[in-house]
Parts: C-alpha cells; sequence; structure tokens
C-alpha cells in the first residue's frame, strides 16, 4: 500500500490534523473549565469559612447556658465580620453577646443589632 502522495495519504494527514485540532480545543476547554471550577470553589470556600464562624459564635453563646442569647441570631459576612441581632432582656445580656463573639476565632468585628427589652 502506497500512502506518499495519494488519496490516502491526504486523508490519514487530514485524519492527524483534525485529532490535533481536537486535542487542543479540549485542553482549552479543559482550562477554562477548571479556571471556572477553581472560581467557584474559591466562593464555595467563602462560604464555608462564613458558617464555621456563624456556628462559633452560636456554640459558644450556647455554651454560657443563658437562656436569654438564645434570642439572637448570629451572620458572618465574607470578611468575617459578625452581625448580632434578636432580642435581649438587658444591656449587660447584649455585651456578653458582643464581647463572646468578638472572641471567636476568625471574627474581625462585629455589629450589634441587638434590641434591649426594657
Amino acid at each position: 500500500m502506497y500512502i506518499g502522495g495519494s488519496f490516502l495519504g491526504a486523508q490519514m494527514k487530514l485524519l492527524v490534523m483534525t485529532a490535533t485540532l481536537l486535542a487542543g480545543g479540549t485542553l482549552v476547554s479543559v482550562a477554562v473549565a477548571d479556571e471556572t471550577l477553581d472560581s467557584s470553589m474559591s466562593h464555595a470556600g467563602t462560604y464555608v469559612k462564613d458558617s464555621v464562624i456563624t456556628a462559633k459564635v452560636k456554640a459558644r453563646l450556647a455554651a454560657k447556658h443563658l437562656s436569654t442569647l438564645t434570642d439572637i441570631q448570629v451572620d458572618t459576612d465574607s470578611q468575617g465580620i459578625v452581625w448580632l441581632s434578636g432580642k435581649a432582656p438587658t444591656q449587660d445580656a447584649s455585651d456578653l453577646a458582643v464581647m463572646t463573639a468578638k472572641s471567636t476565632e476568625g471574627v474581625s468585628r462585629v455589629h450589634n443589632k441587638i434590641r434591649i427589652l426594657q
């Protein structure tokens, strides 16, 4: 079978070129998909970090064994800033919640939106 300058040789070259182009296109697609996945994963990582901080603050508030702290909601943003809201019976209870949140690992700042019920 002579392939050099024949019709079969031209088909073989075309097949090799097509395979090369397809492989190159696949690599580009994989690189783009990988970059998109990395971006999505960083957002997911941020969400998990925020959730962990929120859970830590809630656990520490619960560990105080004060029923007055159970009406306090905790939210954390992507910079580790904690937002406390809800109700407390006294200013002391509100202050305790703020001190507890501030001393929790990963918390960068605390915003106190707790209402005092007096």
